[in-house]
């Protein structure tokens, strides 16, 4: 039986779990791919995880570039994360005749036109399907199964992390700080949280999505990128209230022929599918010109879920199967089909949050901003407040205010807060958010 020889690079939570499946799933992947899948080499910088089992009989190196340079490694797979030394390796591994898995979307999503071109020039293929979604094969759905169709519509939870963290805050009542803690500890966030909270993650997910499907390049600081960082548990409860569940949706879609592109925390009626994703889990929605609507979901990110897609992308290439999936995808090499539609002209419906002082003329104030820049009122939620006495001259009580808009655009939106931070009647925070539909 021919072999498929494979180079680690990166011994951390992914790359163990992928380790284990190729040692200990050697006979089931050899029946898969009618290739012997061997592991051969391996870098791994911290010298305690060396000893580890799965490495026997593995070469060992420290450096991620032995394994891209080593000429009996066929496949490289980079499991290091972030932009360097992830690029060198890459390309390093290119250039000497390698193909590479990887699941770093913010490698490619930085220097994916740079590697691809590489991978090109050099008649090999770079496989990703890991780097969305972990173990949801939605990659190869969108290179492969709907290949007929026209993609018009994107809609997705893709960060697990942010998802768990929601309904942490909303099934037990943790507040936000408690419920990212609680997804550090058990893994599902890492120490510094940003990328996942401020919804950068998400957002370099639809950029890929965004490539493979309208072939458009759109990278995440030219559309609208908000995360879960800022919402409070009231919040959660008022959507509630209001029939709805909020969740980080990453959307793409097609509006007059050109690309709406946000990834937001945003309001989804409680009977949609989307509402209903709880804790780590992800979920795509993609709908097609002749097949209409599909859905796909399972778990997005950890050990298990992206080792898995890892070593499947392995055994598509010892197939074949990958090259073709991933070798046609000109991601990075045409003009953008689609034009990306400003964010000032989306069109949606908006929940607004006011903390304001409790005194007469200010719904007035508000109402008077929102209505002169073209936004109706659809519904109002003032809780009444307890009658207390002034305690001290000029001090005025401060009380939630809650706002679901009528259809709107981005931009009569801006001009209005625009008016509204000058506003001496609100109090800071205010919080925005779109409602899907």
């Amino acid at each position: 039986m021919d072999s498929l020889r494979v180079g680690l690079v990166g011994f951390g939570t992914v790359g163990a779990g992928v380790a284990e499946i190729l040692v200990n799933h050697k006979q089931r992947l050899a029946a898969r791919s009618g290739k012997s899948i061997q592991l051969v080499r391996a870098a791994v910088r911290n010298p305690s995880k060396r000893e580890s089992p799965l490495l026997q009989g593995v070469a060992l190196s420290a450096d991620g570039l032995d394994v891209a340079r080593d000429p009996n490694v066929d496949v490289v797979l980079e499991l290091i994360g972030g932009l360097e030394p992830a690029r060198q390796i890459v390309r390093t591994a290119l250039e000497n005749g390698k193909h590479v898995v990887t699941a770093n979307k913010a490698l490619l999503c930085e220097h994916g036109e740079e590697l691809f071109a590489a991978a090109k020039k050099a008649g090999r293929t770079i496989a990703f399907e890991a780097a969305v979604a972990g173990g949801v094969p939605i990659i190869h759905v969108l290179g492969q199964s709907m290949a007929a169709n026209q993609i018009t519509e994107i809609q997705a939870i893709i960060n697990g992390t942010s998802n768990y963290i929601l309904t942490e805050m909303f099934r037990n009542g943790a507040s936000y700080g408690d419920a990212v803690r609680r997804a550090q500890e058990i893994g599902y966030a890492e120490s510094d949280p940003s990328m996942d909270v401020q919804g950068t993650d998400a957002a370099q997910k639809l950029g890929l999505l965004t490539q493979l499907a309208y072939g458009t390049r759109v990278t995440p600081d030219r559309f609208l990128v908000q995360g879960i960082d800022t919402l409070e548990l009231a919040d959660l409860r008022y959507a509630d209230m209001l029939g709805y569940a909020v969740k980080l949706v990453a959307t793409a879609k097609l509006v007059a022929g050109r690309l709406e592109m946000h990834t937001q925390p945003t309001l989804v009626r409680k009977d949609d599918p989307l509402a209903k994703v709880e804790g780590a889990n992800n979920v795509i929605s993609l709908t097609g010109d002749i097949l209409g609507e599909t859905w796909f979901s399972g778990m997005g990110a950890g050990r298990e879920a992206t080792a898995s897609a890892v070593v499947a992308d392995v055994i598509d290439l010892a197939v074949g199967r990958a090259q073709l999936t991933f070798g046609h995808l000109d991601l990075w090499g045409n003009r953008p089909k689609f034009e990306l539609q400003p964010a000032e002209e989306i069109v949606r419906r908006y929940y607004l949050r006011f903390n304001v002082e409790d005194k007469p003329h200010v719904m007035a104030d508000l109402t008077d901003i929102l209505g002169r820049n073209g936004i109706s009122l659809s519904s109002v939620i003032q809780h009444e407040s307890p009658e207390v006495e002034e305690t001290s001259p000029g001090t005025t009580q401060t009380v939630p205010l809650v706002i679901m808009t009528h259809r709107t655009t981005e931009g009569r939106y801006r001009k209005a807060a625009a008016e509204l931070d000058k506003l001496t009647c609100v109090r800071l925070p205010r919080v925005c958010l779109p409602v899907a539909g």
